[in-house]
This record gives C-alpha cells, sequence and structure tokens, in this order.
C-alpha cells in the first residue's frame, strides 16, 4: 500500500512539475511572441516617420533655395541697373536733375560696398542630407531589433521540451528582415 502512495505521489509530482514547465513555457512563448509584434510595429513606426518626414524636409529646402534664388536675382539686377548711371550723368541739363543723380550715385555708392545675402540653401540640403542619414539608422536599427528579438523567439519555441509542450500552429516560426534581392551591390549615384 505504501508503495503505490509513493507511486501515485510521484506521478502527481511529476504532473505538477510538468503543469509548471508548460505554463512558463507557454508564458515564454506568448510574451516573446509579442516582442516579435511589437519589434515589426517598429519597424513599420520607422518607415511611416520616413515617409511623412522626407517629403516634408524637401519641399522646406526647395521653398528656401527658390526663396534665396529670388532674392539673388533682385540683388544683382539692382546692382546692374547702376551702371546706366553713367548715360544720365552725361545728359543731366539742370541742378535738380544733379541732385537726384547725386542720389542715385549714393545708393549706388552703398549697394556696392552692401554684402550679398548670406546663402543658407546649403545649409538647409545638409540639414536634409542629415535627416535622411538618420531616418535610415533609424530603420536599420529597427530591423535589427527585430532580427533580434525573432531569435529570441525562435530559440525558445525550437528548444527541446519547449518544442514538445508547444503547438506549432500557436507559435509558429517567425521569419527575419531579409534585404531586398539585389540590395547588396551599391547604389549608383548620380547628379
Amino acid at each position: 500500500m505504501k508503495k503505490s502512495y509513493i507511486i501515485f505521489g510521484a506521478i502527481g509530482l511529476l504532473i505538477v512539475i510538468l503543469f509548471f514547465a508548460y505554463r512558463g513555457s507557454y508564458n515564454t512563448a506568448v510574451t516573446l511572441q509579442e516582442d516579435v509584434d511589437k519589434a515589426w510595429g517598429d519597424v513599420g513606426a520607422s518607415y511611416q516617420r520616413r515617409a511623412d518626414l522626407v517629403p516634408a524636409l524637401v519641399n522646406t529646402v526647395k521653398g528656401a533655395a527658390a526663396n534665396e534664388k529670388d532674392i539673388l536675382t533682385k540683388v544683382t539686377n539692382a546692382r546692374a541697373g547702376i551702371a546706366g548711371i553713367n548715360d544720365e550723368i552725361l545728359n543731366a541739363n539742370s541742378p535738380e536733375q544733379m541732385e537726384v543723380l547725386g542720389k542715385k550715385i549714393n545708393t549706388a555708392i552703398n549697394l556696392a560696398f552692401e554684402a550679398y545675402p548670406q546663402i543658407r540653401s546649403t545649409d538647409n540640403f545638409g540639414a536634409l542630407q542629415a535627416q535622411l542619414e538618420g531616418t535610415e539608422n533609424r530603420i536599420n536599427k529597427a530591423r535589427t531589433d527585430y532580427n533580434e528579438t525573432v531569435k529570441k523567439y525562435n530559440s525558445h519555441i525550437r528548444g527541446f521540451f519547449n518544442s514538445m509542450f508547444l503547438n506549432k500552429e500557436t507559435f509558429p516560426k517567425k521569419e527575419a528582415f531579409k534585404a531586398a534581392p539585389g540590395s547588396e551591390k551599391a547604389p549608383e549615384v548620380q547628379f
């Protein structure tokens, strides 16, 4: 009789141990599966950030460059108009006309010594380039984090005991992020 209690007790203890092992394995697999889903969501969020940010940055830089071009064109044209003053001086007939020409000459002298407006478009292009690089780095980091999370999940579900306890339909193996075919070749940059 005592032997049967020991056998039933051992079987009961084995069932309890297996239950807790299964429960721990299952809960860990659920947590890791959710981590994989979150990591993939982070990759998508990085893609969305790029899709939202890049067109806005490009339009801002284009607008600033067009504005600077317009300002420089106007300043250059104003300075080019000074050359016509020489003809007016030769044709001046009265002191009033000479007074007006004197004011024009003073304006011309001021314009000649005035500095051109500072060009900031190159700074804007540099900022755009830095933002693009930062965005691509974020995407790369999100992809790397996703692959690391997939590795942890797949290692867990494929472990010896876990592979016996876990349903393969509930916990399928996840695929890591893979580069597009041909991306191993450096892109050709054209200007």
